[in-house]
């Protein structure tokens, strides 16, 4: 005779505990992202604080020296902080990728986004010159369009629309002597949407350390050829300057790499404008710079757009598109014979 079910559980149904269980779960998992969330909003917080403090800095430094030298410095002195790491046993093991010319990508957009954001900085007012920096997810439907081929929905066309106004608002009233420079840093913006999406696809498999020391030494290497003919020797007081942009940077990238890794760029993104905030603030006790009404309003409208298009580009579908594309053998970012991204 076959024994029936223990009382108190239906035939083929679940166990009372596993029923139980499940909210439990979900409770476990619930707060567990609430907990990634605030720690990857809180690393985001402190990259912008970083970047901020780099960006008067820059200016500070661009003072005495060409844009060219710091922006070598800034690399090469970057370079030096990750001794200690080099030196530590692995070397071989912590350097080794299967992204090499992702990085190399990465490397190149993110040494011309610093090239145009520091001639911004030193010449234009340091909160407007860090929001033009920040305007790269308008710039992310663009690059996903001529790199993977992907049409921009309706609601990433009108953030698109919303952003630019918002830019065009934040330059209105000094248009006419700020253009040039303007143009330069949305040239940078453009520049860093291609760094964000490779770093976003790098981070998934890639440690923090090797991204950011492929950025520096790739910096490093480049930035050193227009030494040629801009060389300058910076003074003492030059090289200290030049030490803190290297180190703030640093920072800056590794906490904006592992703030990624704790939860999506989208839910992030209202995090990265406290750069603005930073700068205003430096801005104001250090040049006595004053914020327009109209640079207030943009910014609002700016960082609107910015995270229109961020939600936009970064839903399920459009992102099963990206990945799928990136890890597609015949992608000319891969070398043939390079294992998947999850290993295989």
């Amino acid at each position: 005779m076959t024994p029936g079910p223990p009382a108190g559980r239906p035939p083929g149904g679940p166990s009372m505990s596993s029923a139980a269980g499940a909210p439990t779960a979900a409770r476990t998992a619930a707060s567990r992202g609430a907990f990634d969330l605030w720690w990857g909003a809180l690393l985001i917080v402190a990259g912008e604080w970083a970047f901020a403090s780099m960006g008067a800095a820059v200016r500070v430094v661009s003072a005495e020296l060409d844009n060219a030298v710091v922006v070598f410095f800034r690399n090469a002195f970057g370079l030096l902080l990750f001794l200690p790491w080099l030196a530590r046993p692995g070397l071989g093991r912590r350097l080794a990728t299967a992204w090499p010319w992702m990085h190399v990508l990465r490397g190149v957009a993110g040494l011309g986004a610093m090239y145009c954001f520091f001639y911004a900085l030193a010449h234009m007012p340091l909160a407007e010159a860090m929001l033009l920096k920040l305007s790269a997810p308008l710039f992310i439907p663009f690059v996903a369009y001529f790199w993977l081929g992907e049409e921009a929905p309706p609601l990433t066309r009108w953030a698109i629309g919303i952003g630019f106004a918002g830019v065009a608002m934040i330059l209105s009233p000094s248009f006419s002597t700020l253009a040039p420079v303007a143009a330069v840093a949305l040239v940078g913006g453009l520049l860093a949407a291609v760094a964000k999406v490779t770093v976003r696809h790098l981070s998934g498999t890639e440690p923090t350390a090797r991204i950011v020391f492929y950025f520096t030494v790739i910096g490093t290497t480049v930035s050193a050829v227009p030494l040629l003919w801009a060389w300058q020797t910076p003074s003492a007081h030059a090289l200290q300057w030049l030490l803190a942009i290297a180190a703030l940077a640093t920072l800056g990238q590794w906490c904006l790499t592992r703030g990624l890794r704790r939860a999506s760029a989208p839910r992030l993104a209202p995090f990265v404008y406290f750069s603005v905030i930073f700068a205003a603030a430096y801005g104001w006790l250090f040049w006595g710079e004053h914020i327009a009404w109209t640079t207030v309003v943009g910014t609002a409208v700016v960082a609107f757009a910015g995270l229109l298009a961020a939600r936009a580009t970064s839903s399920p579908a459009a992102r099963s598109r990206v990945e799928a594309t990136l890890d597609r053998p015949s992608s000319a970012l891969r070398f043939q014979g390079e294992p998947h991204k999850d290993g295989r």
